[in-house]
């Protein structure tokens, strides 16, 4: 279905978000990404902002054997997304070929 983007731009969106709930299994989550401590973090990224850090993520990391949705869920449930989540540091900040590099080495 993500290789079928450019075609579904004619979908109604919320029509395509309930598919896609649907048949990946997808959740609601309760992590509030405004908590943050505003000394050490005084911009809070837009989610463009970190649409961008998760695609290059994703396709710097992404297997010969994967396919995009294989390679999001892949990412969406590691342990680095509460550190690049995590505006009281600066992770989603770094490079791409950082946090490529931290995705492989397990950690920053």
């Amino acid at each position: 279905m993500i290789s079928c983007a450019e075609a579904l731009h004619c979908e109604n969106p919320l029509k395509v978000e309930a598919d896609w709930i649907n048949d990946y299994g997808l959740e609601n989550g309760d992590y509030d990404i405004t908590l943050v401590d505003t000394e050490l973090a005084t911009i809070i990224p837009t989610p463009l902002d970190m649409g961008a850090v998760y695609q290059r993520l994703i396709v710097n990391t992404l297997s010969s054997k994967e396919n995009y949705v294989d390679g999001i869920i892949r990412v969406y449930n590691d342990e680095i997304c509460d550190v690049i989540d995590n505006y009281n540091c600066s992770a989603f900040y770094e490079p791409s070929y950082v946090i490529a590099r931290a995705y492989q080495n397990g950690g920053f």
